[in-house]
């Protein structure tokens, strides 16, 4: 790595109606350096990347790459500079196969007519090999997993020369074992001279596999640093204004009130294995535990999106048959599931839809919804959540993250739903919408409620939960209580040992 650099971005400045997204941004790479991008939801980075990718146009400002003025005006211009683009959501064809993909548009030609599959294949051979990755490339790509259609997406942008590559949240839907493959891949490619910019949430990812760090901050540049000279509460201070300290509310308010809820001995073959708990009003029940142990599917099957095979829910002391998700929300259960996009929000539909989603037999008369109401509803739910968006009518699908998520909240919110089920509440959005939604879940516990929080994030666990329970292959092996729970005791559990 030289202090040469590769990218440079000066005095960027994008504005859209009514807002100022870049403010005077400037933002430089070095060869074969990972260079993090950090920064709050809203801060501006997907916005200086796409305008590095020419899919948007800057109102002013100049970017030079590899010595040379930048002045590509399409997406596709710009991959055949160099740069390539790998967002969270991939950019795959399912239905085709990972060398059809890998050369989609480019596909090398016998004379004028015919596809040389051999060459394709070969090279495709040739480009997954040397990511460390040993797959049938004639097969569809639908048949792979998140981390392999990942390095297919890799190997299409290094099939089309890419000296620099852009990760956005590459490891938000990554295993523990596939996250590190990926940071292997990354050295790899830092080892040949490739540039990576490295977008992420995750803050102890960065000291793990990038060299440096720019921070956005309100659509301007903070500060860039070497990051063997950071550490987490300095990054997080530059990233939002606060420090680890103010992070996780404040439990001293926290009061366990009666037993709303008893899960007794739910079992589903092969899933789940005799669970047994109980949750209380006022308190946040957090459930930990590695990838597949079960956590989501004790939430669907509580939530009656999955049946059981035995066992029992009890609200009040009271059995009840949830075999289906209406009768859970009639019951006032909500529950905001991981995949927010797929299954909590219509992502075609306004803020002000999706949250009057659960209480739409409160909004309607005569056969049809009453859009004042609605429109009360929403206002009401958008001032207490602050979810920051150009109006109740504004696609949500146009939101960051973290607004999405506070949308989905929203819509649980306003069906005062006494348990509220939340898995993975915060994945994939920025520190700052994370404080303000444990200290919403916080404020929610301390009116009655009861939360339960299921996370991978182990500091997330303890530093909001009242109590914390923990799964193995589809078993509660552990229990402990704020003031006694350690990552250590959690992982022990966690791994099937003894705490």
């Amino acid at each position: 790595m030289t202090d040469q650099t590769i990218l440079q971005m000066k005095n960027i400045v994008k504005t859209f109606p009514g807002v100022k997204a870049l403010d005077n941004v400037t933002f430089s790479c070095r060869p074969g350096e990972v260079h993090a991008l950090l920064g709050e939801n809203g801060a501006g980075k997907s916005t200086l990347m796409k305008i590095l990718s020419a899919a948007y146009r800057p109102d002013s400002g100049e970017i030079i790459f590899k010595n040379e003025l930048f002045k590509h005006s399409n997406p596709i211009a710009a991959q055949k500079a160099g740069i390539g683009i790998i967002y969270q959501e991939f950019n795959l064809v399912p239905h085709m196969s990972v060398v059809e993909n890998i050369f989609l548009g480019r596909e090398p030609l016998i004379g004028c007519k015919l596809i040389d599959y051999r060459t394709m294949r070969d090279e495709a051979q040739k480009l997954l090999s040397g990511l460390g990755l040993t797959i049938d490339v004639n097969q569809k790509v639908k048949n792979l997993s998140v981390a392999q259609q990942q390095m297919v997406e890799i190997a299409k942008a290094l099939s089309m020369n890419a000296e620099l590559i852009v990760m956005d949240e590459p490891t938000a839907t990554l295993t523990d074992r596939e996250i590190e493959f990926l940071f292997g891949t990354i050295r790899t490619l830092r080892s040949q001279g490739k540039t990576i910019i490295y977008i992420s949430h995750r803050l102890e990812e960065i000291f793990e596999v990038c060299d440096r760090v720019t921070i956005l901050k309100d659509g301007k540049t903070v500060g860039t640093e070497n990051v063997p000279d950071l550490d987490k509460d300095r990054m997080i201070k530059m990233m939002v204004g606060r420090t680890l300290g103010e992070y996780y509310p404040d439990r001293s308010t926290a009061r366990k009130g009666d037993k709303v809820l008893e899960v007794r001995n739910i079992t589903r073959k092969g899933v789940l294995n005799d669970i047994s708990f109980s949750a209380y009003a006022g308190e946040i029940l957090g459930i930990s535990g590695l990838v597949g142990a079960g956590r989501t599917e004790l939430a669907r099957a509580i939530f009656g999106a999955d049946s059981i095979d035995g066992g029992a829910v009890l609200i009040d002391e009271n059995e009840v048959k949830i075999n289906e998700p209406l009768k859970a929300i009639r019951l006032n259960i909500g529950f905001a599931t991981e995949d927010r996009k797929g299954q909590g929000l219509i992502l075609g539909l306004s803020v002000r839809k999706n949250i009057s989603l659960a209480i739409l037999p409160q909004l309607i008369k005569y056969g049809l919804i009453q859009p004042k109401k609605e429109k009360e509803v929403a206002d009401r739910y958008m001032k207490i959540l602050k979810i920051a968006a150009p109006g109740i009518d504004y696609p949500v699908k146009g939101l960051s993250g973290g607004n999405q998520q506070k949308v989905v909240l929203a819509k649980w919110l306003a069906k005062d739903c006494r348990i509220i089920i939340l898995d993975e509440p915060t994945r994939g959005i920025d520190v700052g919408a994370k404080a303000e939604i444990y200290n919403l879940m916080r404020k929610l516990a301390d009116q009655g409620k009861v939360i339960i929080m299921i996370s991978s994030e182990l500091p997330e666990v303890i530093g909001v939960s009242d109590r914390v329970l923990v799964m193995h292959s589809g078993k509660i092996t552990g229990a402990f209580n704020a003031d006694e729970v350690t990552e250590e005791k959690i992982m022990k559990c966690a791994t099937g040992e003894v705490a």
